[in-house]
């Protein structure tokens, strides 16, 4: 059950599971939430950089209905989001909202605003 409001959109994850506990989790859970449908025609990189004892570096590639995501970096991203673990986890949960992450400097993005709104209507 995944929710991460930023003021920009909000990405839900699968939403009749149980919360998110790890980024792996909220990764997982997008996996599962992805909507081939609303990616169509979409060309996008996602790079996620979480510091932390569970953090690390993840990224999301979507091209025209069909996303690779892994640990690791991607070139160029169009979007990078930068948080903590734990902050990832609970703006995923919903229990951080996005725009006070973002406003208090929990949550930084980087790039294309507009792109990283289009996560939360790809991975709902």
């Amino acid at each position: 059950m995944m929710a991460l409001g930023l003021g920009l959109g909000t990405i839900n994850g699968a939403t009749n599971e149980a919360r998110s506990s790890t980024p792996q989790d909220v990764f997982d859970g997008m996996r599962k939430s992805f909507r081939a449908d609303k990616a169509k025609g979409v060309n996008v990189r996602y790079q996620f950089e979480l510091s932390g004892p569970t953090g690390g570096a993840w990224f999301i590639d979507v091209n025209d209905g069909k996303f690779k995501m892994a640990r690791g970096r991607i070139d160029n991203p169009n979007v990078t989001f930068v948080t903590s673990d734990k902050d990832w986890v609970a703006l995923s949960n919903g229990d951080l909202g996005g725009t006070w992450a973002f406003l208090s400097g929990r949550l930084k993005i980087r790039g294309d605003r507009g792109l990283a709104k289009k996560l939360g209507e790809i991975f709902p």
